[in-house]
């Protein structure tokens, strides 16, 4: 991975977040920062995973916008699980 891939990833991480959060309805307690590192989680793990298995290499493509979305998505879900359990307890 090249310094452009992660500096793509971190650029497209912070887009993935705040998509993910419009795109999964609900209220979330979480500012700026963290709206961008939920993003960042999500587009290398998504983003670099797409990319990876649909075209063999990190770059800007459609997989990978998808990829990162989608990794926002899960990261995000993932999170208000674990607040949510905090919140019960």
């Amino acid at each position: 991975m090249s310094i452009s891939g992660i500096l793509f990833m971190l650029i497209l991480g912070a887009v993935a977040g705040f998509v993910a959060r419009f795109l999964v309805p609900g209220r979330d307690p979480m500012g700026f920062v963290a709206t961008v590192v939920l993003g960042i989680v999500g587009s290398f793990v998504g983003g670099f995973l797409a990319s990876l298995i649909f075209d063999g290499d990190l770059k800007l493509r459609t997989s990978s916008w998808i990829g990162s979305i989608v990794g926002a998505v899960i990261a995000l879900l993932v999170w208000r699980m674990i607040n949510g359990r905090k919140a019960t307890a």
